[in-house]
């Protein structure tokens, strides 16, 4: 057993207690605010050299990739930048691969971590009868297409051997079932789906595809077009009586990319405090 443990890690830098994922290369899709910013911020507490991917908000990302680039407390070698901010559209085949092809430059480096944090959603929140078409097709080309071709693009390139993660975010919707979120619930149960699946195709490469559901956080994203009662149903849905923050989410997805949570694979882990449907 000590061998073949010893194996399954020898593509990836050998991390430290203190920083379990050192100058391991980690792209973060929709990272420049909400929920994929506290995700980037965490790796890089962990030791992760972090590609910051955004749409739109250049200044966003920008800033965060200088406040990780500035932080002394992670360390690795001072010639090789912590971060770097790369536009892309994950619904865009060449965006997704661009991603990878800046990550390994910039880092001179396979990449080893995936987390496909980049989605949107309907702030009207119509029922499916009311829903437009084009809204319908632009929910589910960023959500489900984009990660479908993060997917694609990370099974084939991934470091091998050891330390190669895929973590794709869904939503607790998917177990709720909630009127009025059906575009949104059915472009992530989707991914529920690949999620499954892609862990099984990819037996033999130590590469594991996990995929992580929060609940209600409060983010922009959240509170876009919800009223005050419908903020106060979802806290008081929540048996610990407050909104989840993006922290909550962001020390699960570092586990899940460390060593230590290897043998978590294939599986759908919903991080809603014991959110009540």
């Amino acid at each position: 057993m000590a061998t073949s443990k010893q194996h399954s890690h020898s593509q990836s830098p050998s991390p430290s207690p203190s920083l379990p994922l050192q100058d391991r290369v980690a792209i973060v899709t929709g990272s420049s605010r909400g929920i994929g910013r506290e995700i980037a911020l965490h790796l890089a507490s962990l030791g992760a050299r972090i590609l910051v991917n955004y749409a739109s908000n250049s200044s966003l990302a920008d800033s965060l990739v200088a406040q990780l680039n500035s932080d002394a407390s992670v360390g690795g070698g001072a010639s090789l930048p912590r971060a770097v901010a790369v536009r892309g559209d994950v619904s865009d085949p060449n965006g997704v691969k661009a991603l990878f092809d800046s990550a390994e430059r910039v880092f001179e480096s396979a990449v080893h971590i995936l987390v496909n944090s980049a989605g949107v959603t309907d702030s009207n929140y119509p029922t499916i009868a009311n829903t437009p078409l084009e809204d319908f097709d632009r929910i589910l080309s960023v959500n489900t297409r984009g990660a479908f071709l993060c997917c694609k693009e990370a099974a084939n390139r991934l470091v091998r051997g050891g330390g190669g993660r895929i973590i794709l975010l869904s939503s607790s919707t998917v177990a709720a079932l909630r009127p009025t979120m059906g575009s949104y619930t059915a472009s992530k149960a989707a991914v529920e789906a690949m999620t499954h699946i892609l862990a099984k195709e990819l037996k033999g490469t130590g590469i594991t595809a996990n995929c992580v559901a929060p609940g209600p956080i409060a983010t922009e994203m959240y509170f876009a077009g919800r009223t005050e009662e419908q903020v106060k149903a979802s806290i008081a849905a929540s048996p610990l009586n407050r909104l989840g923050e993006p922290k909550d989410v962001a020390t699960l997805v570092g586990f899940l990319a460390s060593d230590a949570g290897e043998w978590v694979n294939g599986q759908v882990i919903r991080v809603n405090g014991g959110y009540i449907s």
